[in-house]
């Protein structure tokens, strides 16, 4: 079974992440958007609002821990506030 780790953070750790994720192992998927966000950071680049980064990444469940450490350690998140991490419980794979 995969989890979902997924991301809302400063724009600036998108590469990172990318970088990070890269031969991975267990990591099965890894997707960045980009969006505006008006609570998460002080940093606002338009105003009332600052860019962010959606990071999506689909883990086998053995390795989630790693992974989810890994994505923790790309976005800088022990040393600054800049977004927050959630993870998903297994999700069961079906075919129709």
């Amino acid at each position: 079974m995969q989890v979902e780790i997924g991301a809302l953070v400063h724009k600036d750790c998108g590469p990172a992440v990318l970088e990070a994720m890269r031969g991975t192992e267990g990591v099965a998927a890894t997707m960045i958007e980009t969006g505006r966000s008006n609570d998460l950071f002080d940093d606002r680049q338009f105003g009332e609002y600052g860019e962010a980064s959606i990071i999506t990444i689909i883990a086998d469940e053995e390795h989630k821990s790693a992974v989810f450490d890994k994505l923790y350690g790309a976005c800088n998140l022990f040393d600054k506030a800049q977004g927050v991490i959630f993870m998903t419980e297994p999700v069961i794979r079906t075919s129709l």
